[in-house]
Formats: C-alpha cells, structure tokens, sequence
C-alpha cells in the first residue's frame, strides 16, 4: 500500500498487481510484434494496439444476438398462450412454424448434402475406364530418358514420373 497525497485529501493505492482493476487493465493491453527488424534497436518492434477489434465486435454482437434469439423461439414455442396474453404478447405467429421451420431446414440441409455426392459421383469416371489410369498428365519415365544420351555411363536421378500399375500391382500383390 502506498499513501499519495493530492490537493489536500490523502489517497491509499494499491500497487500489487493482484488487483482486479489492475488484472484487468493489463488484459486490455495487447501487444503486436512485428517481424520486420530494427536497425536501431536490434529487436523487434512492438507497438500497443488497444481496444477491440473489428471482427471480434462483429462475434461478441452476433452470439448474443443468436442467444437472444434463441431464447424468444424457446419461449414463443413452449410458454402456453394465456402466458403470452398476460404478457402483452397477442401477436405471434402460428405454434405449427415452430415445428415446421427447423424440419425445413433439416431437410435443406440433407437435400443438399444429398446434392453434392450425387454431383461427386457424375463427374468421378467409371472404375472401368483407363481415364482413372491415365491422363493428359501422365508422365511416362521411359519415354522422358529416350532422348537423352549418357557420357561415361553416369545415370542422373530419375525425373518425376508415374509408376506403371504393372509394378504397383507386383509390388502390392506379389
């Protein structure tokens, strides 16, 4: 504890750092370190950026909105109606949507799901067909090194090319 004197009136401050006024005041605090060197100083450069950030304001309003919001559903759909009366509350849709609207989008969201493996299974090829071995991409290591011509019988490092499904299959299967 520490005694300060202004304007006449003595004031007792605390200077722990246990303080909840403190605790707080040092979480507000934020510190941005950049990994640009100075040539200066031969440190990295820290600038104190305070208050909250755009995106962060934008998720603390929208989850508590979407609380809110789920509490008057929860309410509207299972406080009986002479509740609602006795509230001022005479205008409210039908207690059917409050089944309807989550099925709905239950289904939407199987419906598209649905929608999307079907749209994977039309474009993947058959299993038949030789397009699931071969491509316009399709590098073929014997025919890169057949133009090449060796000095002393010295062999570079092979190029990047596809492994024939003859050697998978020997190497797999035996």
């Amino acid at each position: 504890m520490a005694v300060t004197s202004r304007g006449g009136s003595l004031n007792m401050v605390d200077s722990s750092a246990n303080s909840p006024r403190r605790m707080l005041s040092l979480s507000r605090e934020r510190a941005f370190v950049s990994i640009l060197d100075d040539e200066k100083e031969g440190r990295f450069a820290l600038s104190n950026k305070q208050g909250a950030k755009l995106l962060e304001v934008y998720g603390f309003v929208g989850s508590i909105s979407t609380i809110v919001a789920a509490g008057l559903f929860f309410l509207w759909a299972y406080l009986p109606e002479p509740w609602l009366h006795y509230l001022g509350i005479t205008y409210y849709p039908s207690r059917y949507w409050a089944l309807a609207i989550p099925t709905y989008v239950m289904v939407t969201i199987i419906f598209i799901i649905l929608f999307y493996l079907g749209l994977n299974y039309m474009a993947t090829v058959p299993s038949t067909s030789w397009n699931s071995l071969f491509d316009d991409h399709t590098r073929d290591a014997s025919r890169i090194l057949s133009g090449h011509t060796f000095i002393d019988g010295e062999h570079p490092i092979d190029p990047i090319s596809d492994i024939p499904i003859t050697e998978v299959n020997a190497s797999l299967y035996g």
